[in-house]
């Protein structure tokens, strides 16, 4: 099975994987970086209300395989009160 690295980036911090993982194919890959971006919400929003967070998935040779985002925006809708 090929080995497969995922590199983060929050906007304000990167990860460059340096272990990886040894998944099926491409598509396992895919789903493993789609998958992870929800984590990387749950564990990011409370340092600030907008952020774009992107997970991209290089191949053995290192050639980038995937890249997957998603932006996190939050904005109060009525005077902070406390």
């Amino acid at each position: 099975m090929p080995r497969y690295f995922f590199d983060t980036t929050n906007g304000e911090t990167a990860y460059v994987d340096t272990d990886g993982m040894h998944l099926a194919d491409d598509e396992e890959a895919r789903r493993h970086a789609l998958d992870a971006l929800p984590d990387m919400a749950s564990d990011d929003m409370p340092n600030g209300d907008d952020r774009r967070l992107v997970v991209t998935v290089r191949g053995e040779d290192g050639a980038m395989v995937y890249t997957a985002s998603l932006t996190l925006r939050g904005r109060w809708t009525h005077r902070k009160r406390g």
